[in-house]
């Protein structure tokens, strides 16, 4: 009886925890992509207005992933210039609509070999995947952004000019020999504005 006594204690105090982790749509490398990809995008961000005049961001039509940083993005670029920012039309001498050709993750893979396959096996469509069969290959993943927009006067509407689009890209590569040795860039880092060379990372 003290022996199941001991073990139950024994059982008790060496009990553990665990914790639950939480599976966001995009991985955080997808989501600084897009980040830094609007951060080059409007470098030297300039309006066809003058410096003084006080300017408000119309973002209605800017949607998706990303959205609000990229928003965020134009502000401060345009803050960063001297222009005095206004949280509304009314307090606003020119409003700059704002619009995203795009604003999304481009994934590109060259294979010296053959890519992965999935090779149908019978008429219901049942499907038998080969992995990749390389000498070597390479993997791209490149954030794009492109924004462009019109301004106008607040209080009239006439217009006051447009901004073409402007372009940003972030790109990590990574490489893989004989299928197993990889190196390169396997992930953006936070805060880093330049990938690097991936020959040389590991």
């Amino acid at each position: 009886m003290r022996a199941l006594i001991a073990l139950g204690l024994s059982i008790g105090v060496s009990a553990c925890a665990s914790t639950t982790e939480s599976n966001p749509g995009r991985t955080a490398t997808e989501q600084l992509l897009l980040a830094r990809a609007a951060d080059l995008a409007v470098e030297g961000l300039r309006l066809p207005i003058s410096d003084d005049a006080r300017v408000y961001v119309d973002n209605r039509f800017l949607t998706g992933e990303g959205a609000a940083y990229a928003t965020s993005t134009v502000r401060a670029a345009l803050s960063g210039q001297g222009y005095a920012l206004a949280d509304d039309k009314g307090q606003a001498d020119a409003v700059f609509e704002l619009r995203a050709g795009t604003l999304s993750i481009e994934q590109m893979r060259r294979v010296v070999g053959l890519p992965p396959l999935a090779l149908p096996i019978n008429e219901n469509l049942n499907v038998v995947s080969i992995p990749e069969l390389s000498v070597y290959s390479r993997r791209d993943r490149v954030g794009v952004a492109e924004f462009s927009g019109f301004v106008y006067d607040a209080r009239t509407g006439a217009p006051l000019g447009a901004i073409t689009p402007m372009i940003g890209e972030y790109r990590i590569r990574s490489h893989k020999v004989l299928m197993m040795v990889t190196w390169g860039q396997q992930s953006a880092r936070p805060g880093e504005r330049d990938p690097g060379d991936s020959w040389r990372e590991f």
